[in-house]
């Protein structure tokens, strides 16, 4: 079985949310990892294992990476990791993809489909081959036990339910 760990030079890892219901945060994860065993070439039988550390969270604002990092939200402290187990990787037609999977956030696992797209294949200057994918989804964030809730004078949510993931990954195969 072929084995590739992720190029974190090359890769990112995003989330947006909507503030107000009428502006999109967007925030990342500086720190992660992962890795792919595939024996086909088109990655249908592949196995992904990605996990995030909560501490690298940056949404360029200090203030509030600190409380997405407390207890209202991620709890960094208790819980410093969320991690994605992928079950499943199924072809949909040409370089698109779904894959299938249990994300962990909180001691709370729950399935999660990515819609992913194969970018390709590619050799680098230095003889390695890498593989590119880009991976998009939807979760609810409140059932992950990101609860904190406000509502504004006029009856906004502050911050909604919904939190959009990006991710652009490349990995490196393992000799």
């Amino acid at each position: 079985m072929a084995k590739w760990i992720i190029d974190t030079m090359h890769s990112e890892v995003q989330f947006k949310v909507k503030h107000l219901v009428i502006s999109t945060v967007t925030g990342n994860f500086n720190k992660f990892s992962a890795d792919l065993e595939a024996d086909k070439e088109d990655f249908t039988d592949a196995k992904v294992n990605f996990t995030a550390d909560i501490n690298s969270i940056n949404t360029n604002n200090e203030q509030r990476d600190g409380h997405l990092k407390s207890d209202d939200f991620f709890n960094a402290e208790k819980y410093p990791m969320l991690s994605f187990v992928g079950t499943s990787m199924e072809k949909k037609g040409g370089n698109n993809y779904v894959l299938n999977g249990n994300l962990t956030i909180r001691e709370t696992t729950q399935p999660v489909a990515l819609a992913v797209e194969l970018g390709g294949v590619a050799t680098d200057p230095y003889g390695q081959t890498k593989v590119g994918f880009e991976a998009v989804g939807k979760i609810s964030r409140k059932e992950f036990g990101l609860a904190w809730s406000a509502v504004t004078e006029a009856g906004s949510i502050v911050v909604s339910d919904e939190v959009k993931l990006l991710l652009n990954i490349q990995f490196i195969k393992q000799a």
